[in-house]
């Protein structure tokens, strides 16, 4: 049987990128740097064998889709943020077998679902910073997922609910890791570069520190019946759709463990952004 052995919400701000190869960037982003490390490393503690990655830097508009590719490997430049990020060299095994398990499985729930193993299918860098950082070295399978920017909450917890009946249907320990921002309202053009470090509004960093609250404090359902709004008011990225399917996997509403901060928060060209591992019931 397989097992669900590591559940978080991550970062993947580019800015990443900027600390890790550019000098005069250094520490900029070493909370985040630090977070994802030791989600890595529990990863590993746990004896987790595939790192499934809710991606919301690889947005579909119809459907649900799993990269069901067995490798991946190339370079990656972001094509939004090319001064930020570029020449990232990836080589990793992907898990067809468990991608079409899980595409089964949210077929089964009542969606439209694809895996696809295309050689010109690469990853985005929701994917490919994360793992730069908790993947090393490179042993553990890597399943990226996309992100439906049009799919409801609802649908994000179904989903995520049929995702963790395949892994437990299967022979896979795996590490669940939901990529992207909590609030997500960018700066405008002329202001962007000043607001490299910050969130854009004090409405927005308040909701989010409110959020990290509701999760450390255990108060799920709470954090659940806002959602929606929470979404759609701070801008989530991707409908916070990946949030959705992270806590689908969890139980929803009847998960009751406690988040834990390992990478503190932060603003980031205007977004907010943390890492935080959510306890698996034993």
């Amino acid at each position: 049987m397989g097992e669900v052995v590591l559940a978080a919400k991550i970062t993947h701000v580019p800015s990443i990128w900027m600390d890790l190869t550019m000098a005069k960037y250094r520490g900029i982003r070493a909370a985040a740097i630090q977070g994802l490390k030791e989600i890595g490393r529990r990863a590993r503690e746990r004896g987790a064998e595939s790192f499934i990655v809710f991606d919301t830097h690889w947005i579909v508009n119809q459907g649900f889709h799993a990269n069901a590719r067995a490798r991946h490997e190339g370079v990656f430049t972001s094509g939004e943020m090319p001064h930020m990020l570029s020449d990232l060299e990836y080589a990793y095994d992907g898990d067809p077998e468990l991608a079409r398990a899980i595409v089964a499985a949210v077929r089964g729930a009542g969606f439209r679902a694809e895996a696809h193993d295309n050689a010109s299918l690469g990853c985005e860098y929701g994917t490919l910073l994360p793992m730069h950082l908790m993947n090393q070295p490179a042993e553990r399978r890597v399943l990226p997922i996309a992100a439906n920017q049009f799919a409801s909450i609802d649908e994000g917890r179904r989903m995520g609910q049929a995702i963790a009946e395949a892994v437990a249907g299967g022979g896979r320990r795996a590490a669940v890791l939901a990529s992207g921002s909590l609030s997500h309202q960018f700066w405008p053009n002329a202001q962007s570069a000043e607001g490299l470090h910050t969130v854009n509004t004090e409405f927005n960093r308040q909701v989010d520190l409110r959020v990290l609250d509701l999760w450390q404090t255990g108060r799920i359902e709470e954090f659940l019946s806002m959602l929606p709004e929470y979404a759609a008011r701070c801008h989530g990225e991707c409908q916070m759709i990946d949030t959705a399917m992270l806590f689908g996997v969890l139980g929803w509403d009847g998960y009751r463990g406690r988040g834990e901060v390992v990478g503190d928060y932060f603003g980031a060209s205007g977004t907010g952004q943390c890492v935080v591992d959510f306890p698996i019931a034993a």
